[in-house]
């Protein structure tokens, strides 16, 4: 498939996980891909070799997405790997797990520096680097943005915020015919979710979530991929504003 060929897109975090089943997707469709990472050069290497054995394009580019003279600096290597963006994805995230008693002032910013103000600050300074003809940026939310998990208070109050997000800033950049919208992931089996023990240790939290999801299995990162991938594309042009959840039913 080749529908978005000659379409140039950025994914932040996109060294593993959701983040990299993303990058792989858009490339695959034909867009040439910036690949984000903030610390896993090897990771990201990874996804660009697997991307350009494929024959596409793809470069690796370090930047803290929390930082704004990193963030320009992104956006300047990205131009001028493959020229004006036409994709934007923001994937990079960070969660963490604790009771509301042992919440720290550490803990609130460096999730909602990465999860909220990074997304902000991105598309800030991405709204400069979109061609005449506009563009979609998809921003990766999350299930727990209205399931509301016990122990993710931050985590969850970025997601929610990135909902609200997504929804004003559909208003406010459609004059230059770009589309804001949100994939929302439910329980997704990925890299990270491994890591943190959360799923694919066959734990009793992934049993009981298999349960709850109507479609009786976990989410992949090419699940996420295909939808972010359907956004990005001319097919969903009358679509901004929406945020969309990707979980097989899960609620």
């Amino acid at each position: 498939m080749s529908y978005l060929q000659g379409r140039n897109a950025l994914v932040t975090g996109a060294s593993k996980g959701i983040g990299a089943g993303i990058a792989t997707e858009l490339a695959s469709a034909g867009a040439a891909v910036v690949v984000n990472y903030a610390s896993d050069r090897a990771g990201a290497e990874t996804v660009v070799k697997k991307i350009s054995a494929a024959g596409g394009r793809a470069a690796a580019i370090q930047a803290d997405v929390s930082k704004a003279t990193d963030i320009a600096r992104l956006f300047e290597e990205s131009t001028n790997a493959f020229g004006p963006i036409d994709i934007l994805v923001n994937n990079a995230g960070v969660y963490g797990a604790m009771h509301v008693t042992e919440l720290t002032e550490e803990e609130f910013h460096r999730q909602i520096n990465i999860n909220l103000l990074g997304p902000l600050l991105v598309i800030r300074e991405g709204y400069k680097h979109f061609g005449p003809n506009g563009g979609s940026i998809i921003n990766i939310g999350s299930g727990a943005s209205r399931s509301y998990p016990s122990g993710y208070s931050i985590y969850t109050a970025s997601k929610a915020g990135l909902d609200a997000v997504t929804c004003v800033l559909a208003k406010e950049l459609a004059s230059r015919r770009i589309r804001v919208n949100s994939v929302n992931p439910g329980a997704t089996l990925s890299e990270g979710t491994k890591d943190a023990g959360l799923y694919g240790v066959g734990n009793d939290i992934e049993e009981q979530l298999v349960a709850m999801t109507p479609l009786g299995r976990m989410g992949t990162p090419t699940d996420i991929a295909k939808v972010v991938a359907f956004l990005a594309a001319d097919d969903s042009g009358w679509l901004t504003g929406e945020v969309i959840h990707a979980a097989g039913g899960l609620r």
